[in-house]
């Protein structure tokens, strides 16, 4: 079983970042798809090793992009500008699918969201923004061919 925390679109909020700690630091991997990657950077010796950051349209200096193998499945992680996530996810899959991958991580929309297209599943964690009136983000079990990713936003309240 591979345990896995997404976080997108953090904006600065460090508080909701330290109450997560103890989930980042079980997860076999961590995913921070852009917009104040660099929020992590407490937690960077904890978990530099698995940790996988791209950049946002807030952001730079990092990937634009990754595929990273994790168990039978290939991810694609993006912050989701490029791809025009904020109108649709249509160039999300494509893109996915040109690369092989089964899965798509993405943030930018600051809408948590979980789908199915196309036999691609599109992940959006949501936001962390302190500004959000809804903050979230991804907790996702991968066990084997079976992906269960559950979008949290209790942890904040």
């Amino acid at each position: 079983m591979i345990k896995i925390a997404v976080l997108s679109d953090t904006h600065g909020n460090l508080l909701d970042i330290d109450k997560l700690q103890g989930i980042l630091l079980e997860s076999d991997f961590v995913f921070h798809l852009g917009d104040h990657y660099d929020d992590m950077r407490n937690l960077y010796p904890q978990i530099k090793h698995k940790l996988y950051r791209v950049h946002g349209n807030c952001d730079w200096g990092t990937n634009k992009e990754l595929i990273v193998p994790v168990g039978e499945h290939n991810f694609f992680v993006t912050h989701g500008d490029l791809y025009g996530a904020k109108r649709g996810t249509e160039k999300l899959v494509d893109k996915a699918i040109e690369e092989g991958c089964s899965v798509v991580l993405y943030g930018h929309t600051h809408i948590a969201e979980i789908k199915k297209e196309r036999g691609v599943l599109l992940i959006n964690p949501g936001t962390m923004s302190k500004y959000a009136p809804k903050k979230s983000f991804c907790y996702i079990v991968v066990n084997g061919d079976k992906i269960t990713p559950v979008i949290n936003d209790k942890i904040f309240n």
